[in-house]
Order: C-alpha cells, then sequence, then structure tokens
C-alpha cells in the first residue's frame, strides 16, 4: 500500500465520534462489559466458554471489529462469518446476544452513539443468522 496516499478515514472517524460520541475508549468499555455478560449469562456462556480460552485476544478482536464497524477506523481485518457458522446457535441466541448487547450500548454510550451501535449489531445479528442457517 501506498503510505502518500491520501486517505479520509481519519476524518470520518473523527466526525463519527463527534457526532455519536463514541471514543475509542467507549468501544472499548462496551466490548469488555458486554462479553462480562456473555460469559456470566446461561445460554450464551457455555457457547463461548467452548470456544474461548484466551480471552485477551478476543476481546481485542472484538474492540478492533466494533472500532471498524462504528467509528470506520479499518483495525479489524477478521472474517466472522465462518468464525460462527461452525456454532451450535440459532435464532434464540441471537435475540439473546442482542438483548445483552442492547443492555451494555445503552448503559455504555451516549444516546446517540448507543443508536448507532444497535443498528449495526442488528444489520451483523441479522446476517449472521442467515450465514449461520444456510450454513
Amino acid at each position: 500500500m501506498n503510505t502518500s496516499t491520501p486517505t479520509t478515514r481519519p476524518e470520518m472517524t473523527a466526525a463519527l465520534m463527534a457526532e455519536t460520541g463514541l471514543s475509542p475508549e467507549i468501544l472499548r468499555d462496551l466490548v469488555h462489559r458486554f462479553y462480562d455478560r456473555v460469559r456470566s449469562d446461561a445460554v450464551l456462556g457455555p457457547i463461548f466458554a467452548a470456544k474461548i480460552t484466551d480471552w485477551g485476544p478476543h476481546l481485542d478482536r472484538m474492540v478492533a471489529f466494533w472500532s471498524s464497524v462504528a467509528l470506520m477506523t479499518g483495525q479489524y481485518h477478521g472474517r466472522p462469518v465462518p468464525a460462527h457458522t461452525p456454532l451450535p446457535i440459532n435464532a434464540a441466541h441471537f435475540g439473546r446476544w442482542l438483548a445483552l448487547f442492547r443492555a451494555t450500548a445503552t448503559e455504555t454510550c451516549t444516546p446517540v452513539g448507543a443508536a448507532l451501535v444497535l443498528e449495526r449489531a442488528e444489520r451483523i445479528a441479522h446476517s449472521l443468522h442467515i450465514a449461520v442457517q444456510s450454513a
């Protein structure tokens, strides 16, 4: 990649931060609080426990993911669909995931920031649910 090529990504990120009140620190807090809830949840906790033994890298990856999704930072370079399609999950799991995420986002983010991440989370959950059903 030519590093001298001008990019609008920093400007987009700054504009989104100003518009939503989101920041890398808030997104990190959101991710960590959310996965604390997931890990202790009777429905989702066992699914995650069966797949994730070292939470540090997973949380770092999810912070990068939400930074990319919410603030257009380009930090995440993963492939979420193949990671989720082999999991034993269904619509009820996605509903529970969204309920926990909604509660955490509402508590952690500004109202505008929460609305943005929730809209994105709903879209992501829908797409992943379709992919898991089709697998």
